[in-house]
């Protein structure tokens, strides 16, 4: 029942969004009416519109990869063909984790991604991918669309040339595969491990040496020892990348990623050729996309965890002791990260205080 719950709960906050997105366009929320910059109001656009998208995640991956098939598919068929968007699997235009200049730039139209790869550049994006011991679904979308903090997400990326959106989420992960168990925070000393986003760096707190590898170089660097240990996604996405076949220690929660946030990046010149009604359009689709997400990540899960025990795998929970550890390096990192950087500051600052207020709802609202 409680995943009925989450799903609806996208669904609501979904139209929420668009509620408050319609207000913003009306000059309700103090801001004067955007001024169409291509076509007309009506969707009477001139010319149809063809855009290449590079994915970070190849299309045979579930969810992930599926995600972003499924946007360009739906964006054509909303928009009646009028706008279509070539999907292209990693490494085809360009390497994932060079999509955001190659979009910056304007050499290829758009790209399907997580804000989390760009954590080198724009530090405060970490925060719009996943935030470790952090939300639910409907608690990031709460603070996303109810709260504002997607106009902070997309202001970050206009000086860029780029125009962002989220565009599909999933549920919790897996935390890692390791190849022996472990049993004290002394046996992740020293490890090489591929992890992503804030998680690595709280990671780094407990002596793992952490690196950002895109998704489908993982596993020959795990095969070949270049790492010891990777996360990457849920049961069902680690099973379709064949870790099970290198490591067979599997470890939840995943305290880094209850939530994880997938983004659609455009050129903004591209974005700005379209008319208001093709830009609505396009949103509506990555509005629908968060079901989408939420509805095949709790899906798909139980029969992953089946066969990959059925591989072989062993499933353990985390110690109290090193999820207390990891805990204390979050508020490190927090404080950290914040005084180095204004907008990580600014961001950590909008994401604690809607989590704090949003503590005793979730106390007295949903069962434990």
């Amino acid at each position: 029942m409680g995943r009925v719950v989450i799903v609806v709960c996208a669904l609501l906050i979904g139209a929420v969004g668009g509620y408050l997105a319609s207000d913003r366009e009306s000059g309700e929320a103090g801001r004067p009416d955007p001024e169409p910059v291509a076509g007309t109001a009506d969707g009477g656009d001139v010319a149809q519109v063809r855009w290449k998208m590079a994915s970070a995640f190849g299309s045979q991956w579930p969810i992930q990869g599926e995600l972003g098939t499924h946007l360009a598919k739906q964006v054509e068929q909303v928009t009646g063909g009028a706008v279509k968007i070539q999907f292209f699997e990693p490494n085809a235009l360009v390497p994932p984790l060079e999509m955001f200049d190659a979009v910056s730039q304007g050499s290829i139209d758009a790209a399907w991604a997580s804000a989390g790869l760009w954590a080198g550049k724009i530090p405060a994006l970490q925060f719009f991918t996943a935030v470790p011991f952090g939300p639910g679904i409907g608690e990031y979308l709460g603070w996303l669309y109810a709260d504002g903090a997607e106009e902070t997400y997309r202001a970050l990326y206009t000086p860029h040339g780029i125009h962002a959106m989220h565009c599909g989420l999933h549920s919790p992960e897996g935390s890692g595969w390791f190849r022996e168990e472990i049993e004290s925070i002394e046996d992740l000393r020293g490890l090489k491990m591929r992890f992503f986003g804030l998680g690595a760096r709280v990671m780094e707190k407990l002596g793992v040496s952490t690196q950002l590898l895109a998704g489908g170089d993982i596993f020959p660097a795990l095969e070949l020892g270049a790492i010891d240990a990777a996360e990457y996604s849920m049961p069902v996405i680690d099973l379709n990348q064949g870790f099970y076949q290198v490591a067979k220690h599997y470890y939840f929660p995943g305290w880094h990623q209850q939530t994880s946030l997938f983004e659609l990046l455009v050129s903004i010149d591209r974005w700005n050729e379209l008319s208001l009604v093709r830009q609505a359009q396009i949103e509506i689709v990555c509005e629908a996309n968060f079901v989408r997400g939420a509805a095949l990540g709790e899906a798909a899960q139980s029969a992953a965890l089946a066969e990959l025990e059925a591989l072989g795998v062993q499933f353990h929970h985390w110690s109290p002791e090193i999820l207390d550890a990891m805990r204390q390096g979050w508020q490190e990192v927090v404080a950290e990260e914040s005084a180095k950087d204004a907008d990580f500051a600014r961001v950590a600052e909008s994401y604690f205080a809607f989590h704090e207020a949003y503590r005793k709802w979730a106390e007295y609202g949903y069962l434990r």
